[in-house]
């Protein structure tokens, strides 16, 4: 998701879901759901009929763009009970499928966010996807409404108005009751904004309105039956999906999963903040735990920060930055990096395949440079000038304010933001470093800031039986989908099956062969591999010597990169080290 939009700086190599396409056996399909079963599976709706099957398909204007792509765009109800009412526009952009001849038909996708654009993952989906997907599927993306290259939403009249209040919400997350004050404030202006300037978008950007629209888009594009790949919030979309529409698709891959209920807050729940439901921070927390253990175990000849006892030494490190911020100076000026920000750059880092490597390349340069090391100071500081050579200023970049209207929009949330720093000071002795840097995400949609609701928004029951199995992904050590939420939601979904993968970083698709194949093998099929497959990534951390010089680089990788995912956007705090998109 995102935040007010700062600046960059990563250590290691980039890459927020998956690199190499290697090791690890390829996975048995099976076929899942009896016929028996299927004639007992729930069908959309008579509300949902109602709102969508009047409604005329709309025709797409394809014409080229990008030079590989066609695009559309098409304007459909903002409010679907009112079919002849204010419309919204909203882009589509599709590659098509290499074989047209052997065409099964549109792949659509979702990179998650929310506020993550459709059309431009869509583009590059020849860099990520699997050839077989390319030749057998076009790809299809939907720029959800309010978001992209549809009709944006604005919750200021002005660039300035906007920075105005963003500026008090550009931190990683407040510390202490004057930052913590200052932050609130700024929230309370932010969900005023878009309660009023922004409402009438803000008003119909539930997942629910998205869902619908991508089902007015599958007729448009001519299919009978959807076939989707989403990924972190874009798994929401397709549970929602499955659950609106659970006789009219064909196949539902969704990999780095949100448990829907957590996300809408059900029952009690609702009075929670969003973390406390989703546990992120806890699933952070753990990752950092192994990775630290995992250094210790390797060595320095493998770790960059195994001298020592790495959880001992992190501990200090944190504890010392949170007392005093480190301070460098050079002639451009005086820069501070605070425990805020060290927090949100391994945050930022343990999106990565590799977060072993660059948890501890980032631990071990503010750890130099905290002691006084001119070569760490001028490594920070370098990044630090470039990723501070992005301003926000211009255009209006509306990217939290959509991340917002979703989030804001489709769950429950606690009345007053003056109760976050307790809510949050509890997550962060739950989930130590990450309980403040997750709780602070959703301040600006206490309900009585955000006063602004979408009456069409959906929140379940999210236990349909579908008439097609869903495929649910998750991985161990995901950072902003907690494992645990691809687990209950396989459990909650009758017709579904539960994919595991060992790798690191945020979703699973591009890791290894084992969970690329099998998640393409279903896309293609409808086939569900076998019941607790869990597949083994191409990388884990530390089973490479450190390199030696430039040269060397790719020896800590042990394996030749292949293609990855481009960002995958989802829910985020944001720093001066961890950037504009985790």
């Amino acid at each position: 998701m995102h935040m007010p939009r700062s600046r960059f700086l990563v250590a290691g190599v980039a890459g927020l879901a998956g690199i190499a396409l290697a090791l690890s056996a390829s996975v048995p399909a099976q076929a899942f759901t009896p016929a028996a079963e299927a004639s007992k599976a729930a069908t959309t709706s008579k509300a949902e009929r109602k709102r969508l099957d009047k409604l005329p398909t709309p025709k797409l204007g394809w014409y080229k763009c990008y030079g590989t792509a066609e695009c559309a765009t098409v304007k459909v109800p903002l409010d679907y009970d009112k079919p002849k009412g204010a419309k919204t526009e909203i882009a589509v952009l599709r590659i098509k499928a290499k074989n047209q001849k052997k065409k099964i038909g549109s792949l659509f996708l979702n990179p998650g966010g929310p506020g993550g654009s459709s059309t431009e993952f869509a583009l590059f989906a020849p860099s990520f996807l699997s050839d077989s997907l390319l030749e057998r599927f076009d790809i299809v993306g939907v720029d959800p409404r309010g978001i992209g290259a549809s009709a944006n939403i604005k919750c200021f009249k002005s660039v300035k108005d906007q920075t105005a209040v963003l500026n008090g919400m550009n931190v990683a997350f407040p510390l202490g009751k004057k930052e913590e004050a200052k932050y609130i404030k700024s929230a309370k202006a932010f969900g005023k904004g878009c309660s009023t300037t922004g409402k009438s978008l803000a008003g119909a950007m539930s997942t629910a309105e998205v869902a619908r629209d991508m089902e007015l888009m599958r007729r448009a594009v001519g299919d009978k039956k959807l076939t989707y790949l989403g990924f972190s919030y874009g798994t929401a979309l397709g549970q929602f999906y499955a659950n609106m529409f659970p006789d009219r698709f064909r196949a539902i891959a969704v990999d780095g999963n949100i448990d829907p209920r957590q996300w809408v807050g059900s029952g009690k729940s609702g009075n929670q903040i969003l973390d406390a439901r989703m546990k992120s921070a806890d699933g952070a927390y753990k990752a950092l735990k192994e990775i630290l253990k995992r250094c210790d175990k390797a060595g320095e000849q493998y770790c960059e920060y195994a001298a020592g006892d790495p959880l001992k030494n992190f501990t200090a490190l944190a504890k010392k930055l949170r007392a005093k911020p480190l301070v460098i100076e050079d002639e451009f000026g005086t820069f501070k990096i605070t425990y805020a920000d060290f927090v949100g750059a391994l945050l930022g880092s343990l999106y990565s395949t590799y977060a072993g490597e660059e948890v501890a390349s980032i631990i071990a340069l503010v750890g130099k440079a905290a002691n006084g090391e001119a070569a760490a100071k001028t490594g920070l500081l370098e990044r630090i000038r470039a990723a501070r050579a992005i301003g926000y200023d211009f255009p209006y970049d509306n990217s939290f304010e959509a991340q917002s209207a979703v989030i804001c929009t489709d769950g429950k949330h606690p009345k007053y933001a003056s109760s976050w720093p307790a809510s949050t000071a509890l997550r962060d002795v739950k989930a130590p470093y990450f309980g403040r840097a997750w709780g602070w995400l959703t301040v600006q949609c206490a309900t009585n800031t955000w006063t602004v609701k979408d009456e069409d928004a959906y929140r379940g029951p999210f236990n349909k039986r579908t008439a097609k199995p869903v495929l649910v992904v998750g991985n161990y050590w995901d950072p902003a989908t907690n494992y645990a939420a691809s687990v209950s939601s396989s459990k909650l979904l009758p017709n579904s099956r539960l994919l595991t993968s060992d790798n690191w970083g945020h979703t699973a698709y591009g890791t290894g062969v084992c969970a690329t194949n099998a998640i393409d093998s279903y896309l293609l099929t409808g086939k569900v591999p076998a019941k607790g497959t869990v597949c083994h990534a191409a990388h884990q951390p530390f089973t490479g010597k450190i390199p030696t010089d430039d040269a060397d680089e790719l020896s800590t990788k042990a394996v030749k990169p292949g293609k990855q995912l481009p960002p995958v956007i989802a829910p985020k705090p944001v720093s001066i080290l961890t950037g504009g998109i985790l």
